[in-house]
């Protein structure tokens, strides 16, 4: 898909930026956000903050998702930077580390006001280098006719993995469908769903001073785990990536997945009962957790207006603006508070993704993030399909992540 271009009022770009139309002391801040559209709370907010910072302008493009980081990068290593942009907080480090962003500090109150680890997602170095605006954490979702067909209790989800695994196993020999969705495809979610497994164990993958601490106890459990659960999957788990997994459960073929609030809201009309739980705990988790996953707003160097990007940036992702997008847009909240109280009041569903914040993970920062998802994938796919065992296939990855951190 072409690169969407969407500014104030439907004015085309073109117009903005003809000579004698603009204010002679009108500063661009230019800003590419992701996906086929601008979010419209963030359409709403141009407005305002260009009304309290006179002289400058928010000139916004839309582009695609498989375009948009790459094409902010791109310009930023031509030398042609963007003010701002939207990408996925992965990418920081490298970012960082080629000198393309600044960094935009967060004062201790600002830090405080976010869920534990949020933070983390966009440190690296000590220092912040995003401002977080989108979140994602994952919970269990289980086909509760299923269970009952099985013969296990529908209305208690598995708490640990023993009970997990022994779930799958119950909906497989009992019903003859898959009990659990294994995703092994090669696509980045692959990783994410093995951080699962690790975040639910009090696992990690890399520590605050740049040590490998992924092969350790708590994720050769992990893994042992995967391997175990992967008995009683769909078949030939390698060719499924998270989307396909959530689709033969929306059909009812399948006991339990993990997956974002996403899934929530495309079961509404689903042809079976289910629900909705905190990820199933390993024999090390010290509380509930989940992967943290978040995407920030960077803010690029050599622009002349970066001090201004930072505080466009802060003020889109405030206190005040942040959650009405997150509630437009579905996304797990940020910041604990009153307005995250209500939405688990109004829908107890939300509750799991909240509660396993207290003891998630980030998504690891590493400069080469292409090369960490390759070799979780690799181990992931050959465990799985029984090419290595757990402990081996463990030690190889670790000793390989050594060179992309």
């Amino acid at each position: 898909m072409k690169p969407t271009t969407i500014l104030k009022a439907g004015t085309a770009l073109a117009v903005l930026t003809m000579p004698g139309l603009a204010s002679a002391e009108d500063q661009a801040i230019t800003f590419i956000s992701c996906g086929d559209r601008v979010s419209a709370v963030h359409e709403a907010l141009f407005p305002k903050w260009e009304e309290a910072n006179p002289g400058y302008k928010i000139e916004v493009e839309a582009v695609g998702w498989d375009q948009c980081q790459e094409k902010a990068t791109t310009l930023a290593a031509a030398g042609t930077p963007v003010g701002l942009a939207y990408m996925g907080s992965r990418v920081l480090k490298q970012l960082a580390q080629n000198d393309l962003i600044v960094p935009i500090p967060m004062s201790a109150d600002e830090q405080a006001t976010y869920f534990p680890f949020v933070v983390s997602t966009v440190t690296t170095d000590g220092q912040q280098w995003g401002v977080p605006v989108a979140f994602s954490t994952k919970s269990l979702y289980w086909n509760k006719d299923l269970f009952a067909a099985a013969g296990l209790d529908p209305e208690k989800p598995p708490a640990t993995w023993e009970e997990e695994i022994a779930a799958a196993k119950a909906i497989k020999e009992k019903t003859g469908t898959a009990g659990f969705g294994v995703v092994a495809k090669t696509f980045d979610n692959t990783m994410h769903q093995f951080l699962h497994w690790v975040y639910t164990n009090n696992g990690t993958v890399i520590d605050a001073d740049g040590n490998i601490t992924f092969n350790s106890p708590e994720n050769l459990e992990a893994l042992t785990a995967l391997r175990d659960i992967t008995a009683y999957a769909e078949e030939g788990p390698t060719a499924y990536e998270q989307n396909e997994v959530r689709a033969i459960f929306l059909d009812g073929k399948l006991g339990m997945i993990h997956a974002s609030v996403g899934a929530k809201n495309l079961l509404k009309d689903a042809p079976f009962n289910w629900g909705v739980a905190p990820l199933p705990l390993g024999p090390h988790a010290q509380g509930p957790g989940t992967l943290l996953i978040t995407d920030s707003l960077a803010v690029f160097k050599g622009t002349g207006v970066e001090d201004k990007a930072i505080d466009f940036a802060k003020f889109l992702a405030s206190t005040e603006n942040q959650p009405v997008y997150e509630a437009a847009e579905g996304l797990t909240p940020l910041r604990p508070g009153p307005a995250v109280d209500k939405l688990v009041a109004d829908d107890p569903n939300w509750k799991p993704f909240i509660d396993g914040i207290s003891f998630g993970g980030p998504e690891p920062l590493f400069l080469d993030y292409k090369g960490l998802q390759d070799t979780m994938i690799t181990m992931v796919q050959s465990v799985v399909t029984g090419a290595a065992e757990p402990a081996a296939a463990l030690e190889q990855a670790a000793a390989a992540l050594e060179e992309f951190k």
